[in-house]
């Protein structure tokens, strides 16, 4: 038998609160199809090799404590991390690295840049590092504070998606520098006056310069590496995304017949 349909079907009631829906657990890869992108990872991986090679050059010269103290040894070093893990990640079609490690790597070597080309190498001026050095110790300079800033900048603008970049990145990008300002000055602190390279750079010399002025000059370099954050926020937001593809429609155009 069939129960008859009743006439008058009682209003349900209403579900207390707003409706929400369950997060997905769906993953991503399962929407969108991954995409190795070959020529990022071989263009990463040969920045990457660049890098450490030149680091690996310093560090014989040198002193090896003593190189691997100086801020522009350090970020080349990240660099080099970054760039080989952003280039495996890029050949087995994996989701990139957070932008707060890709722009990070990329600030600190610009900063290692601008600062050897403005302050250390500017001749006749306050800051400028007079010695001279020999071929392989130049070449591996020009690698680090030239070479590598600029294929990494190449790279951000050239191969990676804008993230966006936000003003969390900028000041979260200025703790590594903080950082570093505190151990050079407790560096040069600790060791003897007469050591080699006591203070690994001029603006923070404070044997000759004293407290007063090595902080005024970390304060007006804090403020030029804040605002050189800030631009790289700003370009992240008006560049191209270099790796959107354009879809295809599934038809062409022919021109007219006749």
């Amino acid at each position: 038998m069939i129960a008859p349909i009743p006439k008058e079907i009682p209003d349900l009631p209403p579900v207390p609160g707003k409706p929400t829906l369950a997060p997905s657990i769906v993953p991503a890869a399962a929407v969108v199809a991954p995409v190795r992108r070959s020529v990022a990872a071989r263009y990463r991986l040969l920045v990457a090799l660049t890098a450490a090679a030149a680091v690996a050059m310093d560090v014989t010269l040198g002193s090896p404590a003593r190189v691997l103290s100086y801020f522009t040894i350090q970020a080349n070093v990240l660099l080099a991390l970054t760039f080989t893990l952003s280039a495996w990640r890029a050949r087995t079609a994996r989701y990139p690295l957070p932008p707060l490690i890709t722009g990070g790597a990329l600030f600190y070597a610009l900063i290692a840049s601008l600062v050897y080309h403005v302050l250390l190498v500017n001749e006749p001026g306050p800051f400028s590092m007079t010695d001279r050095p020999t071929i392989w110790s130049a070449l591996a300079n020009q690698v680090l504070h030239t070479v590598t800033p600029i294929a990494a900048l190449l790279d951000w603008l050239l191969l990676t998606r804008p993230a966006p970049l936000g003003l969390q990145h900028a000041t979260r990008w200025l703790l590594y520098p903080l950082a570093y300002l505190i151990f050079t000055l407790a560096r040069g602190a600790l060791l003897p006056p007469t050591a080699d390279a006591r203070y690994l750079y001029p603006f923070l010399d404070v044997a000759h310069l004293g407290y007063k002025s090595t902080i005024a000059n970390a304060l007006l370099l804090g403020l030029a590496f804040f605002g050189l954050a800030l631009l790289l926020v700003l370009a992240d937001h008006v560049r191209p995304d270099p790796t959107r593809r354009r879809r295809k429609t599934g038809f062409r155009l022919r021109p007219p017949v006749g």
